[in-house]
């Protein structure tokens, strides 16, 4: 089991195929195998790394809750390309894992190749109400375990579609939830998606990003939607993809239509053909 320490943390990583780097980071309610269906794929041309976040066995689950924030996992994102040697890749995250990708393309453009940012933004409308959600999600977690949360969260809104579409594999997402750590969860929650900063704060930061991006967003995915729309209208050379009657794990969704529309966006920039809107 390939690990690397992370000031100190262990952090789990898998490298599938050959050829430039992609690497995924993945969402709060996923781990590792969330990208199974995208390993599957780009493999066959790229060399694809994906990682547990810190907090997500089998990575280490610190107990101090000042290891847990946004700088700290771009920190862990720039230090696992370093301790594999890369200078330069494409990086790509869903959700938490998207919201990541963007802070990562702002801290360290020089290493990103291309953004992919899918589903992201979550908690930068209707901002109190999910902050207190998130926070009373936490408060369970810590206090009733996982199973509490699974039987909710799993059949979110944007969630309900992946079960509609495709109900084992979204059994196979509801075991994995149930088996990650409460406490490393609950302090993601209140040590990530709580204090990160909205996509809104972001708006200077974004106009100054000068890295091919591909946005992508489920149209039942509402809490990211217009968060969505704003990165396509404030990050220069982006492109918005969204897909129909879907919700917040498109990756698992429509894994066809979303590897399909990354391999597109990576091959135009490749051949130099993504001009965005500096062009």
């Amino acid at each position: 089991m390939p690990t690397f320490s992370s000031n100190g943390v262990n952090i789990h990583y898998e490298v599938a195929g050959q050829g430039f780097p992609l690497v995924w980071s993945h969402e709060f309610a996923g781990d590792i195998t969330s990208w199974e269906p995208q390993v599957n794929f780009f493999s066959r041309r790229y060399q694809v790394i994906t990682y547990c976040a810190r907090g997500y066995p089998p990575s280490d689950v610190p107990e101090e809750p000042e290891a847990y924030s946004q700088d700290h996992s771009v920190d862990d994102l720039y230090l696992l390309l370093k301790h594999l040697g890369i200078e330069q890749a494409y990086v790509g995250g869903l959700s938490m894992g998207g919201s990541v990708t963007l802070s990562f393309g702002i801290a360290h453009p020089e290493m990103c190749r291309a953004l992919i940012v899918a589903g992201a933004g979550a908690g930068s409308t209707d901002r109190d109400e999910q902050l207190a959600s998130w926070e009373a999600a936490a408060e369970t977690m810590l206090n009733e375990g996982m199973e509490k949360i699974v039987q909710g969260y799993a059949i979110a809104p944007a969630r309900i579609q992946l079960r509609r579409k495709d109900p084992l594999g979204w059994a196979k997402f509801s075991a994995a939830l149930l088996a990650h750590s409460a406490l490393g969860s609950a302090l993601t929650v209140r040590g990530v998606q709580i204090k990160r900063a909205t996509v809104y704060q972001l708006e200077d930061q974004m106009r100054q990003i000068d890295i091919p991006t591909m946005v992508l967003i489920g149209d039942e995915d509402e809490p990211c939607i217009e968060p969505s729309i704003f990165m396509k209208r404030n990050i220069p050379d982006s492109g918005l993809a969204g897909f129909p009657t879907s919700g917040h794990t498109i990756n698992l969704e429509e894994p066809d239509l979303f590897n399909r529309t990354v391999l597109d966006f990576l091959t135009a920039v490749e051949a130099g053909a993504w001009p965005g809107r500096s062009e």
